[in-house]
């Protein structure tokens, strides 16, 4: 499957769905690279080193920053989060998909730079369902969930922005519908 133009990035609220619909469509198109990105935050259950994240010292992630080696990033509840230059770079030379996951703030500022970037924002069917499905994955402390509830308010609003919006109430219903996307076939 090939994609033109080759940048993707793909948002949503904390709990929306975003990572889930990326490694579906990464387990259907193996060719696609997919942008592992760096952050402070403590790793979740299930996390791993170089597959989720890179998981880094406030310290380390500042030398980074410093050195130029981010495309982009932001600190984002209460967290440093940032995309490595390199890899993003190499994926495009090769003329190979690449998916980013960011956050608005991190989808605005590589628009930004890459204007010829598709952003995708994948959105609950409803703030209800989308505070539900927040609370029940039980990843999160109670004040965690409280800002990013707060933040996601703020990010919902921001969802007209987006090349393409894609309302997750079927999960596989969304991933067909991004997967359209990316293959160029709906408009």
């Amino acid at each position: 499957m090939k994609a033109v133009p080759n940048l993707y990035i793909i948002s949503s609220v904390a709990g929306g769905g975003k990572s889930t619909i990326i490694q579906a469509l990464l387990k259907e198109n193996p060719e696609f690279y997919f942008s592992i990105s760096c952050t402070t935050r403590d790793p979740r259950p299930g996390d791993e080193e170089g597959k989720t994240y890179y998981f880094l010292t406030i310290p380390e992630f500042q030398k980074k920053i410093a050195d130029g080696e981010f495309y982009e990033w932001a600190e984002v509840h209460g967290n440093y989060y940032g995309t490595p230059k390199a890899p993003i770079l190499d994926a495009i030379k090769e003329h190979r998909v690449a998916l980013m996951d960011l956050d608005v703030q991190g989808a605005k500022s590589v628009k930004q730079l890459r204007p010829e970037s598709v952003t995708i924002f994948i959105e609950p069917p409803s703030r209800e369902i989308w505070i539900e499905r927040l609370i029940r994955r039980g990843t999160d402390s109670k004040t965690s969930i409280e800002k990013r509830i707060e933040n996601g308010i703020i990010e919902l609003d921001e969802a007209p922005s987006f090349d393409y919006v894609v309302i997750n109430d079927r999960l596989e219903d969304a991933i067909t519908e991004v997967k359209a996307i990316l293959c160029g076939t709906k408009s």
